[in-house]
């Protein structure tokens, strides 16, 4: 168990006049109507340190608190191996299954509550994000400089993303297990990606003609009757890119339980255990397998590489072999 947590809204004009209870079931459709109920009558909502009722009418600059009581979060691996470390960065090698930061019923099974175990005085803090699902290289800023250095850098890799020949501080390279497929040797992936309708979350990243624009580069790296090794390189970093520009030409990742042919949410049933699936959920293979960048503070060029997980080493190692 861990030990709860206090989430907390402040109420602006749009939602001035709901009912506390119209306000929570509306806004986190992740729990019913009924639940939200029985929570604020048990007094686990308050306003200004006092519980408030369900019909009770909120006023725009309102702070509204949800002390929610400890739970027994999902099982995840809780270890990561660290591949670089001095005093302005870390990186480390997340494992899949390991969310980065909290949210839904993660909070202290998360990478970033494993960082302020490890290191309690000087926290890391991610710089970017992998998926739970996604395993490999992560960069973690150290220093005030390393994390405003290596933000800008990222920025800058995705302002430049439409003209590969631009130099790109900070580069993504992935591993990817799909199908069997008839892409070719090399290709560009370009849907745009932007938010759809979720029952659960609210909204999703898909594929979207409003979105932004995203690049990906992809290599072929080995065939076989029954899927297809990938190497991708992704230029611009938005949520869930390869999975959505790989699904939306037509080869979702192999057990990717949200993402279909299309790039868009599959449909959204619940499964036999009255889950709906959310972008967190695990059972596809997708690795970062490198990741480049300038170093922040001495601009010297590094190359961080996390070994793939067994079954795309071993899937790269026998093409190799052959």
């Amino acid at each position: 168990m861990n030990q709860g947590w206090v989430y907390t809204d402040r109420i602006n004009k749009a939602d001035t006049g709901l009912s506390v209870l119209d306000f929570y079931s509306d806004r986190y459709c992740h729990s019913t109507q009924a639940e939200w109920r029985d929570r604020i009558l048990s007094g686990q909502i308050c306003q200004d340190g006092h519980p408030v009722a369900p019909d009770d009418r909120l006023q725009a600059g309102q702070t509204l608190a949800y002390h929610r009581p400890p739970w027994q979060e999902p099982e995840a691996p809780l270890g990561f191996k660290v591949l670089y470390e001095d005093e302005d960065l870390v990186a480390i090698a997340k494992p899949a299954g390991l969310p980065v930061l909290p949210g839904g019923n993660f909070l202290t099974h998360t990478l970033l509550h494993q960082l302020k175990l490890k290191y309690p005085e000087n926290t890391p803090i991610p710089v970017h994000r992998l998926g739970r699902g996604t395993s490999g290289v992560m960069v973690l800023g150290r220093s005030p400089l390393a994390r405003s250095v290596l933000s800008r850098q990222l920025r800058e890799s995705t302002a430049a993303a439409c003209d590969p020949q631009a130099p790109h501080p900070i580069r993504k390279t992935y591993r990817a297990l799909i199908g069997p497929s008839n892409l070719p040797d090399t290709f560009t992936l370009t849907t745009a990606i932007g938010k759809v309708n979720h029952p659960v979350l609210g909204y999703v990243y898909a594929a979207s003609p409003t979105g932004l624009p995203a690049y990906s580069d992809g290599k072929v790296l080995h065939r076989t009757p029954t899927s297809t090794l990938l190497e991708v390189t992704i230029r611009t970093g938005r949520p869930h890119q390869i999975r959505i520009h790989l699904a939306a030409a037509g080869f979702p990742l192999l057990g990717d339980p949200l993402y279909g042919v299309g790039g868009v949410p599959l449909a959204l049933e619940a499964s036999p255990n009255g889950k709906i699936p959310v972008p967190g959920d695990v059972g596809y293979h997708l690795h970062a397998y490198q990741l480049n960048l300038e170093h922040p503070r001495t601009q010297k060029a590094m190359e961080l590489i996390s070994e793939p997980p067994k079954i795309l080493q071993h899937l790269y190692s026998t093409f190799h072999q052959a």
